[in-house]
């Protein structure tokens, strides 16, 4: 296999780290038409970059600025309500998934509350090869619990990133 036909391994952590995230809630619930819902929520999420090939292209500082940007443009999004503008940092396949801004954002607020209103953010070190990145974000709620957001992005036409998935999981500490 040449270095342009391996898979990306960041692709591959954020697919198993959404998967984790689902089989986790099933757990939790017990409800097994909620597993399914949310895998097949996650198969469509997870399918861009579990597939994508690495490029050539280097992941640079200025494409981790550039992540980090679009990743706290989505959250400011959230906090005012704007659908149209949290949904616009979403990639195609997302778009196409959800199919409107609204239906977009209700699930954001249902699904990951933490996301829609955290109390407060923390950017880990990006990481990324060529046209794919996973961006780890520590988040408080409002209640002072720590949660882990793992976005996954993917360089589009234009050299823009855009939001591929996200999976979130409680951390049981509390942070300081």
């Amino acid at each position: 296999m040449t270095q342009s036909q391996q898979h990306n391994p960041a692709g591959v952590l954020c697919c198993a780290a959404l998967f984790f995230v689902t089989f986790s809630r099933y757990i939790l619930s017990g409800s097994i038409a909620s597993f399914l819902k949310g895998t097949c929520f996650i198969a469509a999420l997870a399918v861009v970059p579990f597939f994508t090939v690495a490029h050539a292209a280097t992941f640079t500082s200025a494409d981790e600025k550039a992540v980090k940007t679009v990743v706290e443009a989505q959250l400011a999004a959230f906090a005012k309500d704007d659908a149209v503008k949290a949904f616009s940092y979403a990639a195609p396949g997302i778009r196409e998934a959800m199919g409107t801004a609204d239906v977009f954002l209700n699930m954001v607020r249902r699904d990951y509350p933490v996301v829609y209103r955290p109390a407060s953010v923390s950017f880990l070190k990006a990481e990324g090869k060529g046209n794919e990145v996973v961006q780890r974000v520590q988040m408080l709620d409002a209640s002072g619990n720590s949660y882990l957001a793992v976005y996954s992005l993917q360089r589009q036409k234009g050299n823009v990133w855009r939001i591929t998935g996200c999976a979130v999981v409680e951390n049981k500490g509390r942070m300081a």
